[in-house]
This record gives C-alpha cells, sequence and structure tokens, in this order.
C-alpha cells in the first residue's frame, strides 16, 4: 500500500481491521505487547473470560444477593424469635416443638422478606448502572426509589410514595457512608 492508501483509511476501518486481526488469528493474540508492572502480564483464558461475563451479570448479582439476603434474614429471624418469645398466660406450658415452631416460623419471614429485599434491590441496581453507565452514589438512590416504591406499592400508593422517599433516602445514606469511610 502507498503513503496515500495508508491515509485514506478512515479510523473505523481501522479499528475494524485491527479487530478482525485480533479475533479471527490466535497467533496474532499471542503476539500483542503488553506493558508490565508487577511481573508478567496474563492474558485470560476464554473460560476465565466466560466466567467473568457470567458473574458481572445483574442475573447472578441478583440472585447471590437473593440467597445472601435470605440467610442474613434467617439469621436475624432465629435471634429476633429468640429475643423476643411469645409469652403464654399462667397455667400453660409451652413444649419445646412449639417454640422451635415458632422460632422457624419467624426465621422463614425474616429471611424471605430480607432475600426478596436483596434480590429486588440488586437487580434493579445494576440495571440502572448498566443503562446509565456510570457507577455513582446515584445509581443506588434510584434503585433504592424503585424498590421502596414497589415493595411499597403493595399496601397502596401512599405507601409505594412514602416507600421509595424512604428507602432512597436510606439507599443514599448507606452509599455515602460506604464511599466516605
Amino acid at each position: 500500500m502507498s503513503n496515500e492508501e495508508k491515509t485514506s483509511l478512515s479510523q473505523e476501518e481501522v479499528l475494524h481491521q485491527f479487530v478482525n486481526r485480533i479475533f479471527n488469528n490466535d497467533q496474532f493474540r499471542e503476539k500483542i505487547m503488553m506493558p508490565t508492572v508487577m511481573g508478567r502480564p496474563v492474558m485470560k483464558t476464554m473460560e476465565e473470560k466466560t466466567l467473568d461475563t457470567i458473574t458481572e451479570s445483574c442475573a447472578f448479582k441478583s440472585i447471590l444477593s437473593g440467597v445472601m439476603g435470605f440467610a442474613l434474614g434467617g439469621a436475624i429471624g432465629l435471634f429476633t424469635s429468640s429475643v423476643n418469645p411469645q409469652i403464654k398466660p399462667p397455667g400453660q406450658t409451652e413444649t419445646v416443638r412449639e417454640i422451635l415452631r415458632e422460632m422457624k416460623t419467624s426465621s422463614l419471614g425474616y429471611a424471605k422478606n430480607f432475600g426478596l429485599l436483596g434480590a429486588v434491590f440488586s437487580g434493579i441496581e445494576c440495571t440502572v448502572e448498566t443503562y446509565r453507565g456510570q457507577s455513582d452514589w446515584k445509581n443506588g438512590t434510584y434503585a433504592g426509589g424503585i424498590t421502596g416504591g414497589l415493595l411499597g406499592f403493595r399496601a397502596g400508593a401512599k405507601a409505594g410514595i412514602l416507600g421509595a422517599l424512604g428507602f432512597a433516602t436510606f439507599s443514599t445514606a448507606i452509599d455515602y457512608y460506604m464511599r466516605n469511610s
């Protein structure tokens, strides 16, 4: 190619040629020079890239938050039921079976609520962050407002609005604390 032909290529065409060479020729991929800062750079394998893609997806983050919320809620429910047991009237004795049933009911209730809250909030926050293309405090605020509104809306419009405002405020405060501490 002459110099005139080289300069007539647009930036888009040059980028297209470069990308095609990288992805269509595995041998070319290994010849890329990468700067070394701390030792020899290691290029990720396709399996590692696939695993990264899966773990960074909004669905995975939402499911993981739901599972972790379920576990945390179960622990909080167990603690709450042990601290505040149901008191029977005088003369009636509680059996161990009744106490365990009460603890199970309380733990499952808390677990379901925390799991749902974690899954919904995390999924919405990830979706908002993906849509906005930025990672800042606004994502948590928007996600908190949407989550609080959705969960509060089950009890009516007024509860939905108050839930959205309250959860957005709480999310903003937590995000501010986590980013500045």
